[in-house]
């Protein structure tokens, strides 16, 4: 971060990407972007890229498609590892983060380096808020064997400085009966980051006689704010927004009160 201040920081930034933005648009300064920056100079090249020198041919994430994901799902490439881009693989599910907490390092996990960690409930509802827990940890027991990275899946987040082969944001969620919700222990998952596809690969009558089983856990809250939130939080793709703000109907905070405790 230091040496992108001293190379010019955000300014330069846009200053680079004006070709790719709308230029004119106006800002909060009372100018437009291109204005705002008119003045930025690039003091560092190696640190700044321009748009015919970048670092790779592609953006930093990508989305993913496919049967465990409909509605999509993201991983950030940049920070994969490049054999694990196309990997197929036997789940090793956690139905929530307790459960990882309490197993992760379980010395008789049943686990190896070609293992894919499903973690299920991080989503908007399922934690609830959708908390940057998607970066699973390495078990212990592999780390000791030199794994540095695997495939991990979940309907989380994770922080922009982490790293390793992790899909995030799956949705729907695993709270809502997403295909997540329907992953065992040993299901093969296929990641093919080239095609931009995430599959689960079981046939789509088990998938469908999963789908019929499954049944939702009681939700966290049953009033106030914790019931709002679960009742119109919308789903990650949908930018995890509340669905009265969308246009909807308006919400009474009396809708959300729930019986009387007094």
């Amino acid at each position: 971060m230091e040496d992108f201040f001293y190379a010019g920081g955000l300014p330069v930034v846009l200053k680079e990407l004006l070709p790719l933005l709308h230029r004119d648009a106006p800002t909060v300064t009372g100018k437009s972007i291109s204005e705002n920056v008119a003045d930025a100079k690039n003091h560092n090249p190696d640190v700044i890229r321009s748009l015919a020198m970048p670092i790779s041919g592609e953006g930093g994430t990508v989305i993913l498609k496919g049967n465990l994901c409909p509605d999509g799902a993201v991983l950030k490439q940049s920070a994969a590892s490049q054999q694990l881009l196309t990997h197929r693989g036997r789940a090793v599910v956690f139905e929530d983060h307790a459960d990882l907490h309490a197993r992760i390092d379980d010395p008789n996990l049943a686990v190896d380096e070609s293992s894919v960690l499903v973690l299920k409930r991080v989503g908007p509802k399922g934690a609830p808020g959708m908390p940057e827990w998607g970066a699973a940890p390495i078990p212990q027991k592999l780390l000791k064997q030199g794994v540095k990275d695997m495939v991990r899946i979940s309907d989380a987040r994770m922080s922009g400085t982490s790293y390793g082969t992790v899909v995030l944001h799956v949705s729907p969620e695993s709270a809502v009966g997403g295909p997540l919700a329907l992953v065992r222990n040993g299901d093969e998952i296929e990641l093919d980051v080239p095609k931009r596809t995430l599959a689960l690969r079981i046939g789509d009558d088990e998938l469908a006689r999963r789908r019929a089983a499954w049944t939702p856990r009681p939700p966290h809250f049953a009033r106030g704010y914790g019931r709002l939130f679960l009742d119109h939080v919308l789903q990650a793709n949908e930018g995890c927004d509340f669905d009265f703000l969308r246009g909807g109907t308006p919400v009474r905070l009396e809708d959300t009160a729930g019986p009387s405790h007094a």
